[in-house]
């Protein structure tokens, strides 16, 4: 089971054995609320890395045991999705009543997803009239957001109220790390004869914007608690790209963008003060 689910199913089930029979309407202005969230974000756009074509003089810089044969590296661009899919997130939450079913709010969000491995791309030897498989394995996403927002609640005092929210604030990105491969085939140059370019900077720590719209429904489980289910679509801003080990290789422009753009699927358990 992804975390992400066992994080919810445990909020979920913590917060249903406080059922009751009265509703509440949503925070009166002056009222505070805080809340525990859990869920995931499922990439929309945004590529992890672009796409670019570089030549290589000398198979021998990239290993002496090669020969000096020169070949073309193509690298396809790779989306997030491509690279890590979803990922977990959890955040708390602070809510602000002012009245007219509407509510201000402040949120700190934790945002990871496992490294993984993918072909990235080719490398064409015409020395050899093939073209080889190029990997890339990148280092964990992990990000710290702070958010600010405001909600509108429709439905009044009903057990079930649907609601909107936009919110801006700035996400602090975790360096990101990767490691580039080429297996060659036996028989050519002298063995170790791979080429492997290990746990090289890729992103570096970044600081980015992130604006969003929300839509979910709440749902009135005491008339303390509420339990919330909540997606939409949020914008994450570009990282910073570290050059320092492939742009020796011509790669420079492949990390000039990480902006994404993804959809939150999330629950969140409230309590009123």
């Amino acid at each position: 089971m992804k975390l992400w689910t066992m994080k919810a199913a445990a909020l979920a089930a913590v917060l249903t054995l406080v059922a009751g029979p009265v509703w509440s309407a949503p925070l009166a202005q002056g009222q505070f609320a805080g809340s525990l969230e859990a869920g995931a974000e499922f990439p929309v756009d945004g590529d992890l890395h672009g796409g670019a074509t570089a030549q290589v003089a000398s198979l021998a810089a990239l290993n002496p045991n090669l020969p000096a044969a020169n070949a073309e590296l193509r690298i396809q661009s790779r989306s997030y999705d491509d690279i890590y899919g979803e990922a977990a997130t959890i955040a708390l939450e602070g809510a602000y009543g002012l009245g007219s079913n509407r509510e201000v709010f402040a949120a700190v969000r934790r945002t990871e997803a496992d490294e993984s491995q993918v072909q990235v791309g080719t490398a064409f030897v015409p020395a050899l009239s093939a073209e080889l498989p190029v990997f890339g394995r990148f280092g964990a996403y992990e990000a710290t957001s702070l958010e600010v927002g405001l909600r509108q609640y429709f439905g009044g005092e009903s057990a079930i109220k649907p609601y909107i929210a936009g919110r801006a604030g700035v996400t602090f990105v975790d360096e990101i790390r990767a490691s580039f491969s080429v297996p060659v085939p036996n028989g050519v140059g002298s063995e170790p004869n791979d080429i492997a370019i290990n746990n090289v900077a890729f992103y570096d720590e970044t600081t980015s914007f992130i604006v969003g719209v929300d839509v979910g429904v709440s749902f009135d489980v005491t008339d303390r608690f509420s339990l919330s289910a909540e997606t939409g679509l949020r914008y994450q801003g570009e990282l910073d790209g570290n050059d320092s080990a492939i742009g020796g290789l011509g790669l420079a422009s492949i990390n000039d963008d990480g902006a994404r753009v993804f959809a939150p699927l999330v629950i969140r358990g409230s309590l009123k003060f």
